[in-house]
């Protein structure tokens, strides 16, 4: 995946069968509801195979949530890197490739905001730092975007966290046979982005 319209294109999931099973069970059952011995069975492996590639339930959770932040980073990123330098264009940008991720990904989102209770602490801290960086990306587009005049906004940190949270939460909604489509919802979201940030048209 290359910085253009690619981090736009989602073709499937790339998670290996363990942790597809993990995933799948995690949102039904929750993590402490879910046996190592049913993430097996789901993934058609036996239960010493499943040990083989992930020494414990911890490890096959901390994978998911490692693919899913390293990925959303990704795309982010690329996000930016083709909206070219502009802090009006870097947060549309941005905003669509978070909101398109909790769309598309929002299996992985879920548990990711779910199941960071279930971390152990260094697993966590290192989860955490993942999301920081993440919401760094976007603090700074903004804080550039006041600076510049293009947003005004007497709370640039709290409005990067506004944003950031109202597209996390599309995953806990979004479904694909409800009554808006991912372009759709994508422009609605937008608009009110920009109206968070204060948006100067």
């Amino acid at each position: 995946m290359t910085a253009t319209n690619t981090w736009r294109t989602y073709d499937g999931s790339s998670l290996a069968p363990a942790l597809a099973s993990a995933l799948r069970m995690f949102v039904e059952q929750g993590y402490h509801g879910t046996s190592v011995r049913q993430i097996a069975a789901g993934a058609g492996l036996s239960v010493p195979g499943l040990y083989h590639h992930f020494p414990s339930k911890q490890a096959l959770l901390v994978g998911i949530m490692d693919a899913s932040m390293d990925e959303l980073l990704h795309r982010t990123r690329s996000a930016e890197a083709g909206a070219g330098s502009s802090p009006g264009d870097r947060f549309d940008a941005v905003v669509e490739s978070l909101l398109l991720f909790h769309i598309h990904r929002r299996d992985a989102a879920f548990v990711c905001s779910t199941e960071i209770r279930s971390l152990e602490p260094a697993n966590r801290a290192a989860y955490i730092a993942k999301r920081d960086d993440e919401q760094r990306v976007l603090d700074a587009i903004i804080a550039d975007g006041v600076k510049s005049g293009v947003f005004d906004s007497p709370h640039p940190s709290d409005a990067s966290r506004a944003v950031t949270t109202m597209c996390v939460g599309v995953a806990t909604w979004y479904r694909p046979d409800g009554s808006l489509s991912p372009r759709e919802l994508v422009a609605v979201y937008l608009d009110i982005a920009r109206r968070t940030v204060g948006w100067r048209e």
